[in-house]
């Protein structure tokens, strides 16, 4: 109803056509919803208009929450799984008739399914998407925000203990962590960092204090604290759902932890480390969901893309991706292997470890200690009929051989490397003990990339800058009057950091046979990378500027990510 919404609201002269234009731009880019963008850029003075517009139009009621005092009762009609699903609560009931508010009354599927769990008539009336995620949240006591959470475990008389971490006894935290608002509270923990779509939860025990913050969009940010006397049962319950072993906190522990959120599974990679105050816990989550493997939105220039598809549809050669940790490349590869999966291709991955599972793709998890190594994987891929070999890390130079050695006969090989850039990595591959000659037959594309922090589209504002910061960036002297600078201000949206999600830069190097000629050379990596660039290849920090230019990241990012 989008279109038909913002059309409806200039005819009524709610809005201009230029607001329109704006915020359906600003829609494209975010996915967002129109009437909150709409009331962001402040062409609507808040979401209750939009509401009763809406209402209007369809012939039904509209309610402000934020007037009503709801009969709790009356709310737990609806269970709160379906109230949370479908943002729906229910407001009076009368005889077998149940008033419900909801924010999208074109969803019929939504009216059926309570009446059919009611066993009411359900008379629709419409209120703005966040006033009744707020209504839920209130009323129903379950849903446990963090601060009525610790309230009640403040409450509660536990004999939970507050004295140094190796005094406690694994009988004593078995006790504790069973406890229901103990186990709440990690629940929440859990689940508010996957609904902010964080990407690891960090617990931290200092001294006196005890620490959580979420990496979000590759940030880390502090959240609420936490009771400092609970920090031994918090990380044991942790453990318990990690099945690991509460009574060791001397040596570190992996484990894994699988939760249901809604219709979401989530895993969850644990790690617990022993520090002078106490234990550290990283959980590093893995949602399927908020993956994204479509080549065409990673973030690639256009001529980029065009030469990673060619090279990612030939028929045999190595593919590299090259950068540090955290800078995206599980998730171009994982792109491009879920583009060229096709029932004809048999397709076979080493991976240490499987971060997520594709029909159609055979994934293996590395095990060094039982002797499963990537070098041994590989080894067995190529009596398994293979098309295409994934490698999750060329470490060593066994690896590097036999994964060059299956490209030279008859394979599609991708892999990964920690170097800097994208020409380095041939110097890097002749470092271990690829002959030059062999790097310059298999190699077919090089990619380098990394991650940077994308404007938030609601509080982006144009910013001022100098000279010298444009010339630092690399900005051509013929270009540095119309180059515009943008960053974002800081909103509820975004909460208050300017940033809202991440995008890549990427370094694209097709190996073309003036490369090819000069690898044989054993050229420098400074010729390789001068050739390449003549070639049409974009540096990292080149590709970092196009994405200033656009508005999508800042020169903070693009500075700390990139190098001239």
């Amino acid at each position: 109803m989008t279109a038909e919404l913002g059309s409806l609201l200039v005819k009524a002269g709610k809005i201009t056509q230029q607001q329109l234009a704006k915020a359906l731009e600003i829609q494209k880019q975010t996915n967002g919803k129109l009437g909150q963008i709409l009331v962001q850029m402040g062409a609507i003075p808040d979401e209750n208009e939009i509401s009763e517009f809406v209402g209007r139009q369809l012939n039904i009621g509209a309610l402000r929450l934020s007037d009503l005092e709801l009969n709790p009762e009356v709310v737990k009609f609806i269970p709160l799984d379906i109230a949370r699903k479908f943002n729906v609560i229910a407001i009076s009931k009368l005889g077998k008739t149940l008033v419900v508010a909801i924010s999208d009354p074109n969803n019929i599927y939504v009216l059926d399914a309570i009446k059919f769990i009611t066993g009411c008539t359900v008379q629709p009336v419409i209120s703005p998407e966040k006033a009744i995620q707020k209504a839920i949240e209130t009323q129903y006591q379950d849903s446990g925000g963090l601060k009525e959470i610790l309230d009640k475990i403040e409450g509660d008389s536990l004999e939970l203990i507050e004295s140094a971490e190796d005094t406690v006894t694994e009988q004593d935290l078995q006790s504790q962590v069973q406890d229901k608002p103990l186990v709440k509270l990690v629940d929440h923990l859990i689940a508010d960092a996957i609904r902010k779509g964080a990407s690891d939860i960090h617990i931290e025990s200092y001294e006196k204090r005890i620490r959580v913050r979420y990496r979000i969009d590759g940030a880390l940010q502090e959240m609420a604290p936490l009771p400092f006397r609970y920090r031994a049962a918090i990380v044991s319950r942790v453990k318990i759902m990690a099945d690991l072993d509460i009574s060791e906190r001397r040596l570190p522990q992996d484990g894994r932890i699988k939760v249901k959120m809604g219709d979401r599974t989530v895993d969850l990679r644990v790690s617990v480390l022993p520090t002078i105050f106490g234990e550290k816990v990283v959980m590093r989550i893995l949602d399927s969901k908020s993956l994204m493997v479509d080549l065409t939105r990673l973030g690639f220039e256009e001529g980029a893309l065009k030469h990673f598809e060619t090279a990612i549809n030939q028929p045999y050669g190595i593919i590299l991706v090259t950068g540090p940790t955290g800078s995206g490349k599980t998730t171009s590869l994982y792109s491009a292997l879920k583009t060229i999966n096709t029932t004809d291709i048999n397709i076979l991955t080493a991976e240490d470890p499987v971060e997520f599972n594709f029909d159609g793709i055979n994934q293996v998890l590395v095990k060094t200690d039982i002797g499963l190594t990537f070098a041994a994987a590989l080894r067995s891929f190529l009596r398994q009929d293979p098309d295409v070999i994934l490698v999750g890390e060329i470490r060593d130079g066994e690896t590097a051989e036999i994964a060059i050695r299956a490209a030279l006969t008859g394979h599609l090989v991708f892999s990964t490397l920690h170097t800097n850039d994208a020409p380095s990595s041939i110097s890097r591959l002749v470092d271990m003990g690829i002959p030059a000659y062999l790097v310059a037959s298999a190699t077919k594309m090089i990619v380098a990339q990394r991650m940077v922090r994308k404007i938030c589209q609601f509080c982006k504002v144009e910013v001022p800058t100098t000279k010298e910061i444009l010339l630092k960036l690399g900005v051509p002297e013929s270009q540095l009057g119309n180059f515009k600078i943008y960053q974002g201000k800081g909103c509820q949206e975004c909460g208050q950091t300017g940033y809202s999600g991440r995008t890549g830069i990427f370094e694209a190097m097709p190996i073309t046979p003036a490369l090819e000629q000069l690898i044989l050379e054993q050229a420098s990596t400074a010729a390789l990378r001068e050739q390449a660039v003549k070639e049409g290849m974009l540096s990292l920090r080149v590709a970092g500027l196009v994405k200033i230019r656009a508005g999508v990241t800042t020169v903070e990012e693009v500075l700390a990510e990139s190098s001239v």
